[in-house]
């Protein structure tokens, strides 16, 4: 098998249980790209409570690491906690296998 040569990019990241995690724009990408497999949350629309705008519709895909054009798996949920929740249950469920 030929060996990855994927340069790790410097820099200090926030990190959610070990793996980092990454928002430009309204992408946010969860995961470490030297395990199988990567979560990317995509907002597709806000909302307004008070004066705050926050996320409303989700759009979740696990994507192999290598080849993001291969989704593994893919859904919505409303709300940023609950597709954050659900693609971290597909991720650690991917990353078992």
């Amino acid at each position: 098998m030929a060996e990855d040569k994927r340069v790790k990019v410097g820099g200090k990241y926030l990190e959610y249980k070990g793996k980092p995690l990454v928002r430009e724009g309204d992408t946010i990408c969860y995961g470490d790209m030297t395990d199988k497999c990567i979560l990317i949350l995509e907002i597709m629309s806000y909302k307004k409570i008070g004066n705050e705008e926050v996320p409303n519709k989700i759009f979740i895909q696990l994507v192999d690491s290598k080849d993001p054009n291969n989704i593994l798996r893919q859904g919505s949920k409303d709300g940023l906690y609950e597709a954050f929740d659900l693609g971290i249950t597909w991720l650690d469920h991917e990353l078992k296998k």
